[in-house]
């Protein structure tokens, strides 16, 4: 009998997180699924753990990555993948015991063109970051409200291990077929491309762990200006509309970013800054404004790249109160 949930997982160093993360999807509530488990060149015993788990239980199938990386293994594993559900896990996390099955149940009810989506809790032996803690919180409530999708500039809007898909589905938005660093990211962007609806799971169903070695800290593919360059041409692609005036406001590192890289594309648009010591400079070509040149123009895409929270409120705030049409993207 085929399995009903295929867990896809690569595997690099992953000692000693690796025994708890696999003791968890021993026990979770179902029965019905199988672990695509792909050790990426590990140098610790990682693979001797997978081979001794893999005689004691069937489901669990181990390969070794030809390539290199995260992508390459995780479209391995998805190569011998034949559920009708499809998950993702991280060697370093750890299963809440019903995940799958919480998963299962609200894709049965919501249906296929949904992606089930759960609350996500970090955790680690050192005390964890306020960014850390934000990004968990800000997560777990666009979740709630199933808006995952409204702040898919800002950053990744559906943490990684913490999803579940029919494979129809999957196979429709392109599954791992793409070769686009972050992969977490640039699969979020292709499920918006394709309306896939969000189905909010409404309690904690993964846990993160945060350790120095994470894959997010360590990894070269997962560098800020990969994220802003994913932004940009995702933007671009599905929503930049070039019959409307297009504003970037903020000129800090990341407005910067942006320009840099419209410039590059030859995208028109004009630039703001509330820095009055920055009004009147030209960068990349472009005269910074200030912010009330809004008055003169009508439905204008506005993206939004402020760092400061508080300057970014009032900036929303403002953009809210224009009434011509605005259109806001916040990149922060």
């Amino acid at each position: 009998m085929k399995p009903m949930v295929s867990i896809v997982m690569p595997v690099r160093n992953a000692m000693p997180f690796l025994p708890a993360c696999l003791n968890s999807i021993r026990d979770q509530s179902i029965d019905s699924w199988e672990l695509i488990a792909v050790n990426d060149h590990s140098e610790d015993s990682s693979l001797h753990t997978l081979s001794q788990v893999s005689i004691l239980d069937p489901r669990i199938h181990v390969f070794s990555n030809k390539g290199h990386g995260i992508i390459p293994a995780l479209q391995l594993a998805y190569k011998h993948a034949q559920g009708q559900y499809i998950t993702r896990m991280d060697a370093d996390d750890i299963m809440s015991p019903n995940k799958l099955e919480q998963f299962i149940n609200v894709l049965k009810t919501r249906g296929p063109g949904h992606i089930a989506v759960g609350q996500v809790k970090y955790f680690s032996e050192s005390p964890l970051g306020e960014g850390y803690k934000k990004y968990e919180a800000w997560l777990n409530k666009l979740t709630l409200s199933e808006n995952n999708y409204a702040d898919i500039y800002k950053e990744c809007v559906i943490p990684s291990p913490s999803w579940m898909m029919y494979k129809i589905d999957f196979e429709k938005v392109g599954g791992f077929d793409s070769n686009t660093y972050p992969e977490d990211y640039d699969l979020c962007f292709r499920l918006y491309a394709h309306k896939i609806k969000i189905a909010g799971v409404n309690e904690v169903v993964h846990y993160w762990r945060d350790h120095a070695q994470r894959s997010s800290r360590i990894d070269p593919n997962y560098t800020d200006n990969r994220f802003l360059f994913l932004k940009v041409s995702y933007f671009l692609h599905l929503d930049y509309n070039a019959e409307r005036p297009l504003i970037l406001w903020g000129a800090g590192k990341k407005g910067k970013g942006i320009a840099k890289l419209f410039t590059q594309r030859n995208i028109p648009f004009r630039w703001i800054t509330n820095n009055v010591n920055k009004i009147g400079h030209n960068i990349y070509g472009i005269k910074l404004e200030y912010q009330d040149v809004f008055s003169s123009i009508i439905s204008p895409q506005v993206i939004i790249a402020i760092a400061n929270p508080i300057e970014w409120e009032e900036a929303v705030q403002m953009l809210q109160t224009h009434g011509k049409g605005v259109t806001p993207f916040s990149f922060c």
